[in-house]
């Protein structure tokens, strides 16, 4: 059982999905950020008001209803509409300039905001205009008051941090959310193409076979008063031909179903190129039936899933060998290496191989990269004809 479905966490964590949709990821990040609001309690520890004159005086009651008003704001801003957030924004960085004269670290409040403004919609030099706009009704609020030079300043400081922080972190979100999109359509028109492929395959198959089964079929009705056995050699033939047909739209039925090398490799160069890792791909021609295919796939998919996850690496090749008994896959990146310990994925990828009769070799060293290795058999072309009159003789 998993901390977030314990039976003590299941209220707060439905409280918190009710206040921050789960969709964000953010987990429980804006609520611990809640945490800065006691930076408005903070004029209790210092003597008298703080030396900053008599136009600041420190007083409880306003700056408890400032958080009753803010935390309103706070939620909507996360899960509001574009309209909604803005406004929120502006009423958050409201909130803090109308409380200076009650409370010295209203700033918290300016801090706040800034690190909403860079999460408004637009582009980035309208919400650097916001930043700076925002910036400056504190400044000068801060002179007319009387506060120190370094207040504003330093609430200059964190707030730009804030907005930089949270600009490059909504930037990142936003690319991964392109990027999966741009996977899932390589993936789609890959698996597209595969099937017009077949289609045409099948079409052309079929096409022929059944010809052929027609025109024969024709001229045994003619030998059958003639000459039987003709006739009969002619039917045998007609059965023959449509066994093989059968064998063969029943392996490219399966291709549909398998997971192509192409597809996989152009997802994993979109996938490691977007992080700055150079991908390199050789590949000598080789026949591999689907079912091995898909087992190729499925660990360069996982190859390449942890060097963008681990490696930090900045090159990965990738390399598919084939001899009439075996085909090789290798993987191999540059970089940090380690003693490599089988996760799930890996688990997963070595029992596919070996339930082919392959073998998976994993070799990574400390700073030296990482190479996966996949050799798996490759049936023979006769015992790969007597499998298939064996699936035709069970079919029928």
């Amino acid at each position: 059982m998993t901390l977030s479905s314990s039976p003590l966490l299941r209220g707060p964590t439905r409280l918190r999905d009710a206040l921050v949709p789960e969709a964000l990821g953010l987990g429980w990040m804006p609520i611990l950020l809640l945490g800065y609001l006691l930076f408005l309690f903070a004029p209790l520890l210092l003597p008298s008001n703080g030396g900053w004159g008599d136009s600041v005086q420190w007083h409880l009651w306003p700056t408890l209803a400032s958080i009753v008003v803010f935390l309103p704001m706070y939620f909507l801003a996360y899960r509001g509409s574009a309209m909604t957030r803005v406004l929120c924004t502006f009423g958050i960085a409201a909130l803090g300039c109308g409380l200076m004269s009650s409370n010295a670290f209203s700033n918290t409040y300016i801090i706040y905001a800034a690190a909403f403004v860079a999460l408004l919609p637009g582009a980035l030099w309208v919400r650097l205009v916001a930043l700076v706009a925002l910036l400056s009704a504190y400044y000068g609020l801060s002179a007319w008051l009387g506060f120190p030079v370094f207040v504003p300043v330093l609430t200059a400081i964190i707030s730009v941090a804030v907005f930089t922080g949270n600009y490059f972190q909504s930037e990142t979100v936003r690319k991964r959310a392109e990027l999966k999109l741009s996977h899932e359509e390589v993936r789609r028109l890959a698996a597209l193409a595969e099937r017009e492929r077949i289609g045409r395959d099948l079409h052309d198959l079929l096409g022929h076979t059944l010809s052929l089964v027609a025109l024969k079929s024709d001229l045994a009705g003619r030998l059958i008063d003639r000459d039987p056995q003709a006739a009969r050699n002619e039917i045998v033939e007609v059965s023959r031909v449509a066994r093989d047909a059968l064998a063969q739209v029943r392996r490219a039925v399966t291709g549909i179903r398998a997971a192509g090398l192409a597809a996989e490799l152009a997802s994993a160069k979109l996938l490691l190129e977007s992080d700055g890792i150079t991908l390199r791909y050789d590949a000598q021609e080789a026949v591999v039936p689907p079912d091995l295919e898909t087992v190729l796939a499925l660990a360069l998919r996982e190859a390449v899933t942890n060097i963008q996850r681990h490696a930090r690496a900045t090159l990965a090749e990738v390399s598919l060998t084939g001899t009439p008994d075996h085909v090789q896959l290798r993987i191999r990146d540059n970089g940090v290496g380690s003693a490599a310990v089988p996760g799930n994925g890996l688990s997963g990828m070595r029992e596919r191989v070996e339930s082919r009769g392959g073998r998976l070799r994993i070799e990574s060293t400390l700073r030296q990269g990482t190479c996966v290795e996949v050799l798996l058999p490759l049936p023979s072309r006769e015992g790969e004809t007597i499998a298939s009159s064996k699936d035709v003789v069970g079919a029928t």
